[in-house]
């Protein structure tokens, strides 16, 4: 975009993006409204400050990439992409529906998503491929992967976190949505990751630790890749599942539960309170 938005345009957008998502979810008595409600901000200022892509030419070779590996947060995804202009708004009433590409799990025939991702750990390393092929092709786009922290359990992930150092990906980006809740329980109970900093700085990444829901320290965080620098970076985001709407917050109910008629009232008077 040839403007970016500022911090309080992209609040906005932030919450009209988890509007879209509980709409989509309700209509499709769909799932996983917690994970995508923890992305929103990280979304926001991927799509609307730091992303150099174009929706009118989604298929620009200069594009940046941005892979969703945590792929069950696929509504929110699709909700940034239709407002960012990549497909009608109009077409989120499809969510889950026979016949629709916006289906429950990232899609990649849908404008705009590079890769379908729904199965654990495959995010990270293919963004390693992507960032590998920019460097031996001396091109300057950059690669951007948001990972949960339960697919941390993922070997796959550990395998590419060496990879990456190792192969001098300075040009890409993992981005770690801490939300602390996993599909069977607390990550601190399921596989504790702390003190997850401490090791992917030993693993040689420059990280960033900050609040995933404060917009102006993402914005500085995703936008400074430091070419001094000959290593990745990585953005360990610490969110709450279900931000936005209270009886949501920090649930594990709300990785699985689809909103009642009730709830979804509710839920749609908080944020839309907000606006």
């Amino acid at each position: 975009m040839s403007e970016k938005a500022s911090d309080l345009a992209i609040s906005i957008i932030a919450n009209k993006l988890r509007v879209n998502t509980l709409r989509m979810i309700h209509r499709a008595r769909a799932s996983h409204i917690g994970s995508c409600f923890s992305a929103a901000e990280i979304l926001a200022c991927l799509y609307w400050d730091t992303l150099l892509i174009n929706p009118m030419l989604p298929n620009d070779p200069s594009r940046d990439r941005f892979v969703l590996s945590k792929g069950h947060a696929a509504a929110i995804l699709y909700s940034a992409l239709s407002e960012r202009g990549f497909f009608p708004v109009e077409d989120l009433e499809s969510y889950c529906q026979d016949g629709t590409t916006l289906t429950g799990h990232v899609n990649n025939s849908v404008p705009g998503v590079e890769v379908s991702t729904g199965s654990l750990g495959h995010g990270l390393p293919v963004g390693c491929g992507l960032a590998l092929a920019a460097k031996r092709d001396g091109s300057a786009w950059r690669t951007f992967v948001l990972v949960s922290d339960g697919e941390l359990d993922e070997g796959s992930n550990w395998e590419a976190i060496l990879f990456a150092p190792f192969h001098k990906l300075s040009n890409l980006v993992l981005i770690i949505d801490y939300n602390k809740i996993q599909s069977f329980g607390s990550v601190s109970e399921v596989l504790e990751l702390n003190p997850l900093a401490d090791k992917l700085r030993a693993f040689h990444w420059n990280v960033t630790e900050l609040d995933g829901h404060d917009i102006p320290a993402l914005r500085v965080a995703l936008n400074v890749i430091s070419a001094e620098s000959d290593i990745p970076t990585a953005i360990l985001a610490h969110t709450v599942k279900g931000k936005g709407v209270s009886f949501m917050e920090e649930s594990l109910l709300w990785h699985y539960k689809s909103p009642s008629n009730e709830q979804f009232l509710a839920a749609l008077k908080e944020l839309e309170g907000r606006q």
